[in-house]
This record gives C-alpha cells, sequence and structure tokens, in this order.
C-alpha cells in the first residue's frame, strides 16, 4: 500500500534493559538486553521498531546501528517495504526499520497495521510460553515450582544432565506444557539418548538440538519427539534445505529481518506442511508487539521478552500470567 511521504528522517539509538537475574542458554549468559530502536519521522508523526543484535548471526551493536543510519538518505526519499528488502539483508537491522515503516504507516492512514497487511481479522491475544533458563537441576527444579502456574515452559537445555533437568522440571511443575531448545548443542548421540526420555516426560518439541551446520545428520531421522528450527530457519530461502529434518520452524522478527519477510515465511512454512512456532529476542514490548500479528494461529508462540525484563518500556503489553495482549497505539502499529 503506498503511504503519501514527507521528507522523512531516520534516527537509531541504543537502550540497555536489565533482565531479572540471569538469562542463561547454552553459549552464555546474559544480565541486560541492549537493544536498537529506529525512528521514522514524517512530520509529526513517528514510526518506531526494535531490534536486538545477536552474535550468533555475526551481528553487534554498532554493526546495527550502522547499518541503519545507512538508510538515512533513502529512508528521506519515501523508502518503502519492498525497497527495504533489497537495500539491507535479513537480520535485525531490517527488522527495526521495517517495523517501524508499519508502525509509521498505520500512524498516517489510521488504519491499523493487520489491515494494512491484508490479514483477516483483528490479532487477539495468545498464551506464550515461559522461558526457564538452563542451570543446576537444582535450580531449574526451584524455577519451575515458581513458574508451576504458567501453562506452557521453555526449557533452555545445554547437553550432558539434561534429561535430569526437565524430570526435575516436569516433577516440580507437573500440569504445565513443555517444550525444549538446546540453541545447536546437542549431537546426533545425545538427541539419540534424551530423545526418547523427554517423549515419555511429555516434552512436545525438540528445538535446535544440533549446529545449524551439522543438522543434515536429521535427514529421515525419525524422533519420538517433533523437531524445530531455529537457528537453521532465517527467511523463506532456508525453507527448502529444511525438508526432511524439521517438522516445525521457529519464526523470529531478528531473523526474518521485519514483520514483512515474518509474515510471509510463516504462510510459506505452513503451506510447506511445516508446523510454526512464533519467537523472539530478549526485548521489550516493542520488538514484541509486531510479532503478535505473525503469532496468530501459531503452534507454540514464545514472545515472553518482557516477562524477563527487570522493567519493560511504558507503555508496554498488558501481560495476564501467560497471556499476551495486542499492542495499544500509544506503542505500536
Amino acid at each position: 500500500m503506498a503511504v503519501p511521504t514527507a521528507r522523512r528522517t531516520l534516527t537509531v539509538r541504543r537502550e540497555k534493559f536489565p533482565i531479572r537475574g540471569v538469562f542463561r542458554i547454552s553459549r552464555g549468559a546474559r544480565t541486560e538486553a541492549e537493544v536498537v530502536v529506529a525512528e521514522i519521522r514524517d512530520d509529526q508523526v513517528v514510526g518506531r521498531g526494535e531490534c536486538v543484535p545477536y552474535a550468533r548471526y555475526g551481528e553487534t551493536v554498532d554493526g546495527v546501528v550502522a547499518q541503519i543510519e545507512s538508510l538515512a538518505e533513502a529512508v528521506a526519499s519515501g523508502l518503502d517495504w519492498a525497497a527495504l528488502q533489497k537495500a539491507l539483508p535479513p537480520g535485525a537491522a531490517r527488522n527495526a526499520v521495517d517495523c517501524a515503516l508499519w508502525d509509521l504507516a498505520a500512524k498516517l492512514t489510521g488504519q491499523p497495521v493487520w489491515e494494512l497487511a491484508d490479514m483477516d481479522g483483528p490479532p487477539g491475544p495468545v498464551t506464550t510460553a515461559f522461558t526457564l533458563s538452563v542451570d543446576t537441576v537444582e535450580n531449574m527444579a526451584e524455577a519451575a515450582r515458581a513458574a508451576a502456574d504458567r501453562p506452557l515452559l521453555k526449557l533452555k537445555l545445554t547437553g550432558e544432565g539434561d534429561v535430569e533437568r526437565v524430570r526435575a522440571v516436569r516433577a516440580n511443575a507437573p500440569r504445565a506444557r513443555l517444550v525444549v531448545d538446546a540453541n545447536e548443542a546437542w549431537s546426533i548421540d545425545l538427541l539419540d539418548r534424551f530423545a526418547p526420555a523427554l517423549a515419555e516426560l511429555g516434552v512436545e518439541l525438540i528445538e535446535q538440538p544440533l549446529p545449524a551446520g551439522a543438522d543434515d545428520a536429521l535427514l529421515g531421522y525419525h524422533c519420538p519427539v517433533p523437531l524445530g528450527a531455529d537457528e537453521s530457519c532465517h527467511d523463506r530461502a532456508s525453507l527448502e534445505g529444511l525438508r526432511g529434518k524439521y517438522q516445525l520452524v521457529n519464526v523470529k522478527l531478528d531473523k526474518t529481518g521485519g514483520l514483512t519477510e515474518a509474515l510471509a515465511l510463516k504462510r510459506a512454512a505452513e503451506e510447506a506442511g511445516f508446523a510454526v512456532m512464533v519467537g523472539c529476542m530478549v526485548g521489550t514490548s516493542l520488538a514484541m508487539a509486531p510479532g503478535l500479528l505473525v503469532a496468530q494461529g501459531a503452534r507454540f508462540v514464545d514472545l515472553d521478552g518482557p516477562l524477563l525484563l527487570a522493567r519493560d518500556r511504558e507503555p508496554g503489553l498488558r501481560y495476564d500470567g501467560s497471556t499476551v495482549y495486542p499492542a495499544g497505539t500509544e506503542l505500536w502499529g
């Protein structure tokens, strides 16, 4: 949809938000989330988008800021979504600008993003997973007790001892549905050993068990628990290489490069027979808000970033336990 343009200005800034405790996965631990916010101003109207640069994909905060700043003249000349897809590769920088363009268009036209994106109807509330960081068996048991009332828990895992970790969580959160995420930390031998026990414990999904560059070992692999691609799936170009390996793909806006490609990836994945999870990096409500549009009808939703922070931006999304409600226009879209 064409949106009238004045001389637009692009600004970019870094922000830090403390994490509640420590967020720990197989690759390391963090105590704060450093995000990058792109703002596009058209007269008195401002569109915003947030991204989280991720070192796993070769991104740095400095590099992402520089990528966004490189678009200043193109934005001033009326850069649109289609041109943006060609101007930057999939990744965090394009995500922030893409989401800022959607937010700006909604504010300029008075139409919500779901209408501009030709969705069937407005987004509704969804149930998000709540993530438990990888830790000792004892500490994960304690974390599970504290989160036992949440309907869906996502457990970060790391290798040896993982079955004991999951068993401890199951014992202390007996009613919760469970998915696990190894973040590329396992080998095929560990998957062979762990998967039958995880199936018995009621685990519904194993996310990215093997390194993305080594997942050809999953071709034709028969696993008692469905397998999900995260680090192996970025955008639509990834899908062909996932056939015969995974049953689900994790769609994250910081990987796809924004809402535009995320919506397209979700459609293409479902048409190809994959189930869909909609996930996130650890960011604020501004980063989660566009993801809620993609999350409609997804098999699993993992948009708990603000729940992991010691403080969110204001105004933020409304979370009622694990139910998250669509953004108000004062936040995004």
